[in-house]
């Protein structure tokens, strides 16, 4: 068994963070980071086989639960029936979700600050594209929901569906990307959220109230 010496391995990870949101994925080195901290490779290869294994440390947990947070809503959302997906669409429940979501993000502030500026060149890079997907085919099975429901309802383009789910979940990533303060976070997805909310509406050609 190999020795272990977690404060090492938590300057390794800390030292790996600063280097990769300073400089990007591609730009940093193993040796980079054992010089930094005035170690050998060799002491960094004790713990993490190579750079990628580094920034997986760094972000893959958050990363993953936020990822599979966001599914479970979207599954719940659709287990609904459809005057309940209504009356939550209306009511503040979309807000309440995307909050949450958002907490979680800046719990998790550097992973997801990687993620968002220098996840380039790793598995991560597609990251913000994987969860607008989530909310790409949510909007498209509401509509489906609401056509099903006889609600006279405008077709949308699927290509602006993208557009407009991409909006939404590349703004929430841009609180982070621009180190925004917290609580002026939540206020923006807030005010994002209703923007957003209010948009569809229109463009369904049915009434929120």
């Amino acid at each position: 068994m190999r020795p272990l010496n977690e404060q090492l391995a938590a300057d390794i990870l800390e030292e790996a963070c600063k280097q990769f949101l300073e400089n990007g994925y591609s730009a940093v080195t193993v040796r980079s980071i054992a010089a930094a901290i005035g170690v050998t490779t060799g002491s960094i290869y004790k713990y993490y086989r190579d750079k990628e294994a580094l920034f997986e440390a760094l972000v893959s947990e958050p990363a993953q639960y936020l990822l599979d947070c966001y599914k479970k809503a979207q599954i719940s959302f659709a287990a609904q029936d459809f005057d309940s997906q209504m009356q939550m669409l209306k009511s503040n429940s979309a807000k309440s979700g995307n909050n949450s979501m958002l907490e979680y993000m800046y719990d998790h502030f550097n992973a997801f600050k990687l993620i968002a500026c220098s996840a380039k060149g790793t598995k991560y890079e597609d990251y913000v594209d994987q969860v607008t997907e989530i909310e790409d085919e949510s909007s498209v099975a509401f509509i489906d929901m609401m056509k099903q429901n006889h609600c006279e309802v405008r077709d949308i383009d699927r290509g602006l569906m993208h557009i407009l789910s991409t909006a939404l979940i590349s703004g929430m990533f841009e609180t982070i990307r621009h180190d925004m303060p917290r609580d002026k976070a939540l206020q923006y997805m807030k005010d994002l959220q209703d923007f957003y909310t209010a948009g569809w509406f229109e463009l369904l050609g049915i009434g929120k109230s």
